[in-house]
Protein backbone atom coordinates (compact mmCIF):
# COMPACT_ATOMS: atom_id res chain seq x y z
CA UNK A 1 0.00 0.00 0.00
CA UNK A 2 1.17 3.60 -0.50
CA UNK A 3 3.38 4.97 2.25
CA UNK A 4 2.93 8.18 4.18
CA UNK A 5 4.82 10.84 2.26
CA UNK A 6 8.40 10.86 3.51
CA UNK A 7 11.42 11.34 1.30
CA UNK A 8 13.53 8.31 0.42
CA UNK A 9 17.26 8.63 -0.21
CA UNK A 10 17.87 5.56 -2.37
CA UNK A 11 15.81 3.09 -4.40
CA UNK A 12 17.34 -0.38 -4.77
CA UNK A 13 16.73 -3.14 -7.27
CA UNK A 14 16.05 -6.01 -4.89
CA UNK A 15 15.19 -8.66 -7.46
CA UNK A 16 15.41 -9.27 -11.19
CA UNK A 17 13.99 -11.92 -13.49
CA UNK A 18 13.81 -12.68 -17.18
CA UNK A 19 12.07 -15.05 -19.53
CA UNK A 20 12.88 -16.06 -23.11
CA UNK A 21 10.61 -18.28 -25.20
CA UNK A 22 11.96 -21.76 -25.88
CA UNK A 23 11.60 -21.58 -29.67
CA UNK A 24 14.87 -20.58 -31.35
CA UNK A 25 14.96 -19.03 -34.82
CA UNK A 26 18.46 -19.17 -36.27
CA UNK A 27 19.97 -17.31 -39.18
CA UNK A 28 19.98 -20.59 -41.08
CA UNK A 29 16.23 -20.80 -40.53
CA UNK A 30 15.86 -17.28 -41.91
CA UNK A 31 17.76 -18.30 -45.03
CA UNK A 32 14.76 -20.51 -45.83
CA UNK A 33 12.28 -17.67 -45.28
CA UNK A 34 13.80 -14.59 -46.90
CA UNK A 35 16.67 -13.66 -49.22
CA UNK A 36 19.51 -13.43 -46.72
CA UNK A 37 22.39 -15.47 -45.34
CA UNK A 38 23.89 -16.34 -41.99
CA UNK A 39 27.13 -14.58 -42.97
CA UNK A 40 25.30 -11.41 -44.10
CA UNK A 41 23.34 -11.20 -40.83
CA UNK A 42 26.36 -11.86 -38.60
CA UNK A 43 28.54 -9.29 -40.36
CA UNK A 44 25.94 -6.52 -40.20
CA UNK A 45 24.28 -7.19 -36.86
CA UNK A 46 26.21 -9.77 -34.82
CA UNK A 47 23.00 -11.76 -34.40
CA UNK A 48 23.12 -15.55 -34.68
CA UNK A 49 19.70 -16.49 -33.33
CA UNK A 50 16.65 -15.07 -31.59
CA UNK A 51 13.71 -16.40 -29.55
CA UNK A 52 10.15 -16.47 -30.89
CA UNK A 53 6.99 -16.79 -28.80
CA UNK A 54 4.79 -19.73 -29.70
CA UNK A 55 1.31 -19.16 -31.09
CA UNK A 56 -1.09 -18.13 -28.33
CA UNK A 57 1.64 -16.62 -26.13
CA UNK A 58 1.21 -12.88 -25.60
CA UNK A 59 3.45 -10.13 -24.27
CA UNK A 60 1.68 -10.36 -20.91
CA UNK A 61 2.59 -14.05 -20.67
CA UNK A 62 6.28 -13.29 -21.11
CA UNK A 63 6.10 -10.34 -18.73
CA UNK A 64 4.28 -12.38 -16.10
CA UNK A 65 6.91 -15.13 -16.13
CA UNK A 66 9.74 -12.61 -15.81
CA UNK A 67 7.85 -10.79 -13.04
CA UNK A 68 7.34 -13.96 -11.03
CA UNK A 69 11.06 -14.67 -11.14
CA UNK A 70 11.90 -11.13 -10.03
CA UNK A 71 9.38 -11.35 -7.18
CA UNK A 72 10.85 -14.68 -6.05
CA UNK A 73 14.36 -13.24 -6.09
CA UNK A 74 13.26 -10.18 -4.12
CA UNK A 75 11.47 -12.45 -1.62
CA UNK A 76 8.39 -10.28 -1.46
CA UNK A 77 4.67 -10.95 -1.48
CA UNK A 78 2.94 -9.67 -4.65
CA UNK A 79 0.49 -7.94 -2.32
CA UNK A 80 3.36 -5.67 -1.24
CA UNK A 81 3.68 -4.20 -4.74
CA UNK A 82 2.31 -0.64 -4.99
CA UNK A 83 3.06 0.07 -8.62
CA UNK A 84 3.46 -1.91 -11.87
CA UNK A 85 4.91 -0.35 -15.02
CA UNK A 86 5.21 -2.37 -18.22
CA UNK A 87 7.37 -0.89 -20.96
CA UNK A 88 6.30 -2.38 -24.28
CA UNK A 89 5.77 -1.53 -27.93
CA UNK A 90 3.82 -4.76 -28.48
CA UNK A 91 1.00 -4.76 -25.90
CA UNK A 92 -1.57 -7.54 -25.84
CA UNK A 93 -4.12 -5.02 -27.14
CA UNK A 94 -4.68 -1.27 -27.36
CA UNK A 95 -6.48 -1.57 -24.04
CA UNK A 96 -6.76 -2.90 -21.39
CA UNK A 97 -3.12 -2.40 -20.55
CA UNK A 98 -0.70 -5.29 -20.53
CA UNK A 99 0.33 -4.12 -17.06
CA UNK A 100 -3.17 -4.79 -15.70
CA UNK A 101 -3.03 -8.32 -17.11
CA UNK A 102 0.35 -8.90 -15.46
CA UNK A 103 -1.10 -7.52 -12.23
CA UNK A 104 -3.95 -10.02 -12.37
CA UNK A 105 -1.69 -12.95 -13.15
CA UNK A 106 0.78 -12.31 -10.33
CA UNK A 107 -1.93 -11.42 -7.79
CA UNK A 108 -0.67 -7.90 -7.05
CA UNK A 109 -4.13 -6.54 -6.31
CA UNK A 110 -2.87 -3.67 -4.14
CA UNK A 111 -0.90 -2.10 -6.99
CA UNK A 112 -1.94 0.26 -9.69
CA UNK A 113 -0.68 -0.63 -13.15
CA UNK A 114 -0.10 0.99 -16.52
CA UNK A 115 1.83 0.56 -19.77
CA UNK A 116 4.58 2.89 -20.88
CA UNK A 117 5.27 3.48 -24.58
CA UNK A 118 8.86 4.46 -25.34
CA UNK A 119 9.78 1.55 -27.64
CA UNK A 120 13.27 0.22 -26.87
CA UNK A 121 13.75 2.82 -24.11
CA UNK A 122 10.70 1.55 -22.24
CA UNK A 123 12.46 -0.21 -19.37
CA UNK A 124 14.83 2.68 -18.59
CA UNK A 125 11.92 5.14 -18.77
CA UNK A 126 9.98 2.93 -16.38
CA UNK A 127 12.95 2.58 -14.05
CA UNK A 128 13.41 6.35 -13.88
CA UNK A 129 9.71 6.92 -13.28
CA UNK A 130 9.43 4.28 -10.54
CA UNK A 131 12.59 5.62 -8.89
CA UNK A 132 11.08 9.09 -8.65
CA UNK A 133 7.73 7.80 -7.39
CA UNK A 134 9.36 5.77 -4.63
CA UNK A 135 11.72 8.61 -3.72
CA UNK A 136 8.67 10.82 -3.21
CA UNK A 137 7.81 8.66 -0.23
CA UNK A 138 4.33 7.89 -1.50
CA UNK A 139 5.16 4.35 -2.62
CA UNK A 140 7.57 1.73 -1.36
CA UNK A 141 7.66 -1.16 -3.85
CA UNK A 142 7.42 -1.13 -7.62
CA UNK A 143 7.62 -3.75 -10.36
CA UNK A 144 9.07 -2.55 -13.67
CA UNK A 145 8.79 -4.87 -16.66
CA UNK A 146 10.14 -4.70 -20.20
CA UNK A 147 8.33 -7.21 -22.43
CA UNK A 148 7.95 -7.67 -26.17
CA UNK A 149 6.60 -10.06 -28.80
CA UNK A 150 8.09 -8.26 -31.79
CA UNK A 151 7.67 -11.37 -33.90
CA UNK A 152 3.98 -10.42 -34.17
CA UNK A 153 4.65 -7.08 -35.85
CA UNK A 154 7.64 -8.02 -38.01
CA UNK A 155 7.25 -8.38 -41.77
CA UNK A 156 8.88 -11.76 -42.36
CA UNK A 157 9.44 -10.87 -46.03
CA UNK A 158 11.50 -7.76 -45.20
CA UNK A 159 15.09 -8.86 -44.73
CA UNK A 160 16.04 -5.42 -43.43
CA UNK A 161 13.94 -5.81 -40.27
CA UNK A 162 12.94 -9.45 -39.74
CA UNK A 163 16.53 -10.47 -39.00
CA UNK A 164 16.83 -8.02 -36.10
CA UNK A 165 14.08 -8.71 -33.61
CA UNK A 166 13.22 -11.35 -31.05
CA UNK A 167 10.78 -11.91 -28.18
CA UNK A 168 11.48 -11.82 -24.47
CA UNK A 169 10.85 -10.12 -21.14
CA UNK A 170 12.67 -8.94 -18.06
CA UNK A 171 11.50 -7.49 -14.76
CA UNK A 172 12.90 -5.73 -11.71
CA UNK A 173 11.53 -5.15 -8.22
CA UNK A 174 12.38 -1.70 -6.86
CA UNK A 175 12.14 -0.87 -3.16
CA UNK A 176 13.00 1.98 -0.85
CA UNK A 177 16.41 1.28 0.66
CA UNK A 178 18.33 2.46 3.70
CA UNK A 179 21.63 1.26 2.19
CA UNK A 180 23.86 2.83 -0.46
CA UNK A 181 22.66 0.26 -3.03
CA UNK A 182 20.31 1.30 -5.77
CA UNK A 183 19.73 3.77 -8.57
CA UNK A 184 22.32 6.53 -8.38
CA UNK A 185 20.94 8.61 -11.22
CA UNK A 186 19.05 8.32 -14.50
CA UNK A 187 18.68 10.48 -17.55
CA UNK A 188 15.95 10.15 -20.19
CA UNK A 189 15.19 12.18 -23.28
CA UNK A 190 13.35 12.27 -26.57
CA UNK A 191 13.27 14.20 -29.82
CA UNK A 192 9.88 14.30 -31.50
CA UNK A 193 11.44 15.67 -34.69
CA UNK A 194 12.13 12.00 -35.41
CA UNK A 195 8.61 10.81 -34.54
CA UNK A 196 8.10 9.30 -37.96
CA UNK A 197 6.69 5.76 -38.15
CA UNK A 198 8.42 5.27 -41.48
CA UNK A 199 11.77 6.04 -39.85
CA UNK A 200 11.14 3.57 -37.02
CA UNK A 201 7.65 2.51 -36.13
CA UNK A 202 4.39 0.93 -37.23
CA UNK A 203 2.49 3.28 -39.58
CA UNK A 204 -1.01 1.77 -39.40
CA UNK A 205 -3.24 0.66 -36.56
CA UNK A 206 -3.64 3.90 -34.61
CA UNK A 207 -5.92 6.92 -34.88
CA UNK A 208 -3.77 8.58 -37.55
CA UNK A 209 -4.07 5.62 -39.90
CA UNK A 210 -6.70 3.10 -38.78
CA UNK A 211 -6.37 -0.42 -40.11
CA UNK A 212 -8.00 -1.12 -43.45
CA UNK A 213 -7.77 -3.99 -45.87
CA UNK A 214 -5.66 -1.84 -48.18
CA UNK A 215 -3.02 -0.83 -45.64
CA UNK A 216 -2.87 -4.37 -44.28
CA UNK A 217 -2.17 -5.56 -47.83
CA UNK A 218 0.62 -2.95 -47.92
CA UNK A 219 1.89 -4.33 -44.58
CA UNK A 220 1.67 -0.93 -42.95
CA UNK A 221 0.72 -2.69 -39.70
CA UNK A 222 4.26 -4.08 -39.56
CA UNK A 223 7.53 -2.53 -38.37
CA UNK A 224 9.18 -0.09 -40.75
CA UNK A 225 12.72 1.15 -40.33
CA UNK A 226 15.25 3.22 -42.23
CA UNK A 227 18.18 1.34 -40.84
CA UNK A 228 21.04 3.66 -41.80
CA UNK A 229 19.42 6.70 -40.18
CA UNK A 230 18.51 4.79 -37.03
CA UNK A 231 22.05 3.40 -36.82
CA UNK A 232 23.55 6.89 -36.98
CA UNK A 233 21.20 8.18 -34.30
CA UNK A 234 21.96 5.29 -31.94
CA UNK A 235 25.71 5.63 -32.36
CA UNK A 236 25.43 9.33 -31.51
CA UNK A 237 22.81 9.47 -28.77
CA UNK A 238 23.76 6.49 -26.60
CA UNK A 239 27.30 7.73 -25.90
CA UNK A 240 25.92 11.23 -25.24
CA UNK A 241 23.34 9.84 -22.80
CA UNK A 242 25.91 7.61 -21.08
CA UNK A 243 28.45 10.40 -20.63
CA UNK A 244 25.80 12.86 -19.43
CA UNK A 245 24.59 10.36 -16.83
CA UNK A 246 28.14 9.77 -15.61
CA UNK A 247 28.59 13.52 -15.27
CA UNK A 248 25.33 13.82 -13.31
CA UNK A 249 26.57 11.11 -10.93
CA UNK A 250 30.03 12.64 -10.53
CA UNK A 251 31.61 9.48 -11.94
CA UNK A 252 33.87 8.53 -14.83
CA UNK A 253 33.63 5.51 -17.07
CA UNK A 254 36.57 4.03 -15.13
CA UNK A 255 34.30 3.80 -12.06
CA UNK A 256 31.84 1.56 -13.92
CA UNK A 257 32.17 -2.22 -13.55
CA UNK A 258 29.83 -3.16 -16.40
CA UNK A 259 28.10 -1.33 -19.24
CA UNK A 260 24.83 -2.80 -20.51
CA UNK A 261 23.88 -1.11 -23.79
CA UNK A 262 20.69 -1.65 -25.75
CA UNK A 263 21.13 -4.88 -27.71
CA UNK A 264 20.09 -3.57 -31.11
CA UNK A 265 23.12 -4.34 -33.23
CA UNK A 266 26.67 -5.46 -32.39
CA UNK A 267 28.19 -2.69 -34.50
CA UNK A 268 26.23 -0.06 -32.56
CA UNK A 269 27.28 -1.65 -29.26
CA UNK A 270 30.95 -1.64 -30.27
CA UNK A 271 30.76 1.98 -31.45
CA UNK A 272 29.15 3.06 -28.17
CA UNK A 273 31.87 1.33 -26.16
CA UNK A 274 34.59 3.04 -28.15
CA UNK A 275 32.99 6.48 -27.90
CA UNK A 276 32.58 6.39 -24.13
CA UNK A 277 36.05 4.91 -23.68
CA UNK A 278 35.20 1.61 -22.01
CA UNK A 279 37.14 -1.57 -22.66
CA UNK A 280 35.31 -4.34 -24.53
CA UNK A 281 35.52 -6.71 -21.55
CA UNK A 282 33.32 -4.32 -19.58
CA UNK A 283 30.50 -4.32 -22.14
CA UNK A 284 27.76 -6.94 -21.78
CA UNK A 285 26.57 -8.52 -25.03
CA UNK A 286 23.80 -11.04 -25.66
CA UNK A 287 22.43 -9.69 -28.96
CA UNK A 288 24.02 -12.71 -30.66
CA UNK A 289 21.63 -15.04 -28.81
CA UNK A 290 18.43 -13.01 -28.57
CA UNK A 291 18.49 -10.29 -31.20
CA UNK A 292 16.78 -7.00 -30.36
CA UNK A 293 14.02 -7.57 -27.78
CA UNK A 294 13.27 -3.83 -27.67
CA UNK A 295 12.16 -2.69 -24.19
CA UNK A 296 13.35 -5.98 -22.72
CA UNK A 297 17.00 -5.95 -23.83
CA UNK A 298 18.72 -4.16 -20.96
CA UNK A 299 16.74 -5.83 -18.17
CA UNK A 300 17.23 -9.31 -19.66
CA UNK A 301 20.96 -8.56 -19.83
CA UNK A 302 21.02 -7.19 -16.27
CA UNK A 303 19.27 -10.28 -14.93
CA UNK A 304 21.63 -12.59 -16.85
CA UNK A 305 24.70 -10.72 -15.64
CA UNK A 306 23.58 -10.90 -12.01
CA UNK A 307 22.65 -14.59 -12.14
CA UNK A 308 25.87 -15.57 -13.93
CA UNK A 309 28.05 -13.73 -11.42
CA UNK A 310 29.24 -11.19 -13.98
CA UNK A 311 27.87 -8.54 -11.64
CA UNK A 312 28.61 -8.73 -7.90
CA UNK A 313 27.25 -6.86 -4.90
CA UNK A 314 28.67 -3.36 -4.81
CA UNK A 315 29.34 -3.17 -8.56
CA UNK A 316 28.38 -0.07 -10.52
CA UNK A 317 26.37 -0.78 -13.69
CA UNK A 318 25.61 1.67 -16.48
CA UNK A 319 22.62 0.85 -18.69
CA UNK A 320 21.94 2.89 -21.82
CA UNK A 321 19.39 2.59 -24.61
CA UNK A 322 17.57 4.34 -27.44
CA UNK A 323 14.38 3.67 -29.38
CA UNK A 324 11.60 4.94 -31.63
CA UNK A 325 10.25 8.37 -30.86
CA UNK A 326 13.13 8.90 -30.96
CA UNK A 327 13.83 8.23 -27.29
CA UNK A 328 16.85 7.49 -25.15
CA UNK A 329 17.76 6.79 -21.56
CA UNK A 330 20.60 5.82 -19.26
CA UNK A 331 20.81 4.76 -15.63
CA UNK A 332 23.62 4.05 -13.19
CA UNK A 333 22.90 1.49 -10.49
CA UNK A 334 24.88 0.17 -7.55
CA UNK A 335 24.03 -3.49 -7.21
Amino acid sequence: MPMSQKSVTRVAITGTGSYLPEKVLTNLDLEQMVETSDEWIRQRTGIIERRIAEKGIATSDLGTRAARRAIKTAQIDPLDIDLIIVGTATPDSVFPSTACIVQREIGAKNAYAFDLSAACSGFIYGLDLADGMIRSGKYRTALVVGAETFSRIVDWTDRGTCILFGDGAGAAVLQASETDRGIITSYCGSDGVYADPDLLGVPAGGSALPLTGDNIDQKLHKVKMRGREVFKFGVRIMPEAALHTLEMAGLTVNDIDLVIPHQANLRIIEAVGERIGVSADKVYINVDRYGNTSAATVIIALDEAIRSGRIKNGDLVLMVTFGAGLTWGASIIKI
